[in-house]
């Protein structure tokens, strides 16, 4: 029988509450891109999700630390490329259907990360929305 340390579980740590200029951010996109499907505010060292909203079956909780992971595993390529002089804009992932979105703050601390339509949502309209409110992020 392994001793009682081992069967310790870690406590659970709480849900850390929403940024007031994180959820600001996500209202904006949600006021400027109503048909999307999930949008989040996302600490990229700790995968923590600041603010989100959802109107799907998108968890933009989980999406955060999943894509905060994406995120820490391009800078580690590019550090292992010697890139030194370039930095992370945005990452685009496509899907079948979908249109995964990260746009990264200057100094590559947060992103956002929006979920949208490939249908109903103009990439091109989405990537602006997103530039204009990582600069919020940023002020």
């Amino acid at each position: 029988m392994k001793p009682k340390s081992y069967r310790r579980r870690p406590p659970k740590q709480k849900p850390a509450a929403p940024d007031p200029l994180a959820a600001r951010v996500v209202q904006q996109v949600l006021l400027e891109l109503p048909e999307l499907l999930a949008v989040a505010v996302v600490d990229v060292a700790s995968g923590t999700s600041l603010a989100a909203h959802s109107t799907a079956t998108i968890n933009p909780t989980t999406a955060a630390s999943f894509n905060a992971e994406v995120v820490r595993q391009k800078q580690k390529a590019m550090a292992a490329l010697e890139l030194a002089d370039e930095r992370i804009d945005d990452i685009l992932i496509t899907l079948s259907n979908q249109l995964h979105l990260l746009q990264l703050t200057t100094d590559s601390s947060r992103f956002i990360y929006l979920a949208v339509s490939a249908q109903y949502t103009n990439l091109g309209i989405a990537r602006e929305v997103l530039r204009a409110q990582v600069s919020q992020l940023e002020a």
